[in-house]
């Protein structure tokens, strides 16, 4: 039976004249601009040229001193969603679930905010964001890390959540189905979603570093920290301790890899061997990559790339670059960025792995990687691409962001009737609360989200303790007595993550 949505195959034939693909001193040369460019502490690039591993390039040291290499573990954050929607996969072609079976069917807590939806909701659904749930939603329970959150919270905390468009009649990308999906995973196939990553993913593909789940750093070794940007400059964020937990947006954005065994990952999507057509049929991967959800395609994506389609498969983007088809994603946490492209036709490919807040530095590396393929002639260099990114970040900045540099520290006085105990039906419970002079937001469930409470005028917003949490939020405060406490962005157009706008607090109590 065919998925219900509107699924397109796309076959985008290649350009009539082959690309000349650059040898290892041309990528030397751009990988070199880019971190000069943006200081990046450490990066690790793979390229593949029909079907052949012909460059990798590691730049930096891990915490210890130690240079990395290519079997150094970064976190690959959304990159994470295709070797999720793999796995899910597997168990299709075991037989141990269907594409189209409802999910309720194996999560019989599964809700949805309307009832309609949760019944009709099937297993590819929670793949290819078109659900109506907001962009971002319910990305308080995944971030930021540690927090008290389960996956089981996610599951049960959907149904609070509103939509912002009708099912499968719009693209929001979303995180928490893909928790769904590993919960699906779990039920589906006997045993909890780490366990079946390594067993159906890792294993069979020799990814031999890639960890997920509960693991010993010590024991496994060679392992990048991320680094945040503060006060103008990289700040590493070492690690607490030699345990790493398993976290609840690990089916998510939480697998940790190697360049090694990325590179690995990109062959068998490339060129598999007979072994690896066993793994996966041709007619998995085909729905792997056939497109259900059409995504917006930006100016700067149409000006530097003439992309006339852009698509969500299962855990991958589709889009047309230079006339060639390429099969895509990218990875984002908090000091961690991550690339994944490949252009099936041609059988080539890249990949690359940065432990940095590296938004720009992403975009500009992915295009002037990919033009070695596409598009030679019309490459720019890699501080043009820069200038015009930094431009249209000062001009938006400057268009959204209002000035916030009056605040002064609220008191305990001026907010005496929003004093007290406060609950979200899905994040729970935020004491609003005094502490001497001051008044203090914070979260019982997720700790981190917690600051001091400004003034602003005549409004308030949180001034959040770490850079965990790094978009203050404006606090709007019930019109009357009994009403509804909500929260914002002061940067509108700040990271959808941070998705305060979907909080919605009544007040529960007193203060302890």
């Amino acid at each position: 039976m065919k998925h219900p949505a509107r699924s397109v195959f796309v076959t985008i034939a290649l350009a009539t004249s082959a690309a000349v693909i650059g040898a290892p001193a041309d990528y030397d040369r751009l990988v070199d601009a880019v971190v000069a460019r943006y200081h990046l502490p450490g990066i690790a690039v793979g390229v593949i040229d029909d079907g052949k591993v012909v460059y990798t390039r590691v730049h930096g040291n891990l915490a210890s001193g130690k240079p990395m290499d290519a079997d150094t573990l970064f976190q690959i954050a959304s990159n994470s969603k295709a070797m999720t929607s793999s796995l899910l996969a597997r168990l299709v072609q075991q037989g141990k679930l269907r594409w189209d079976d409802p999910v309720t069917k194996y999560l019989p807590a599964f809700r949805m905010h309307d009832p309609w939806v949760t019944a009709n909701m099937q297993v590819g659904d929670l793949l290819v964001h078109h659900s109506g749930l907001p962009e971002g939603g319910g990305d308080l329970m995944l971030w930021p890390t540690p927090n008290a959150f389960t996956p089981a919270d996610v599951v049960k905390g959907l149904q609070y959540l509103k939509p912002a468009y009708s099912f499968r009649a719009g693209y929001g990308y979303d995180n928490t189905l893909y928790i769904v999906a590993g919960e699906l995973a779990a039920a589906a196939g006997g045993a909890p979603y780490p366990e079946l990553m390594r067993r159906e993913v890792f294993d069979p593909m020799q990814m031999n570093r890639c960890q997920i789940g509960t693991w010993n750093r010590e024991a496994v070794g060679n392992v990048a920290d991320p680094n945040v940007w503060r006060n103008g400059k990289y700040a590493l964020e070492a690690a607490s301790g030699p345990i790493v937990q398993a976290t609840t947006m690990d089916a998510a954005g939480g697998v940790r890899c190697s360049v090694n065994d990325m590179l690995k990952w990109a062959l068998n999507w490339l060129t598999p061997t007979p072994q690896q057509l066993q793994w996966l049929s041709p007619e998995q991967r085909r729905r792997e990559w056939t497109s259900y959800t059409p995504m917006p395609i930006s100016k700067r994506r149409r000006e530097w790339d003439g992309t006339l389609f852009y698509g969500y498969g299962y855990g991958w983007r589709i889009a047309d670059v230079d006339g060639q088809m390429t099969v895509s994603h990218t990875g984002t946490l908090s000091g961690m960025y991550s690339a994944f492209i490949l252009l099936p036709f041609r059988k080539s490919g890249f990949v690359f792995l940065i432990n940095a807040d590296a938004d720009n530095a992403r975009s500009v590396l992915i295009e002037v990687l990919t033009k070695q393929f596409t598009a030679p002639a019309k490459a720019r260099s890699v501080d043009s691409y820069a200038d015009e990114l930094e431009q249209a970040d000062k001009q938006q900045h400057a268009a959204h962001v209002p000035d916030t540099s009056s605040r002064k520290p609220a008191t305990p006085a001026e907010l005496k009737a929003q004093l007290g105990m406060w609950r979200d039906p899905w994040f729970g419970d935020v004491g609003i609360c005094a502490k001497g002079a001051t008044v203090r937001f914070v979260s019982v469930k997720s700790p981190r989200v917690a600051g001091q409470v400004m003034r602003v005028g005549d409004r308030y917003l949180v001034q959040w303790d770490t850079d965990a949490v790094d978009v203050d939020a404006w606090l709007r405060l019930p019109e009357k007595r009994g009403g509804v406490l909500h929260l914002a962005k002061v940067d509108p157009d700040a990271d959808f993550s941070t998705d305060f706008e979907d909080l919605a607090f009544t007040r529960s109590g007193d203060c302890p």
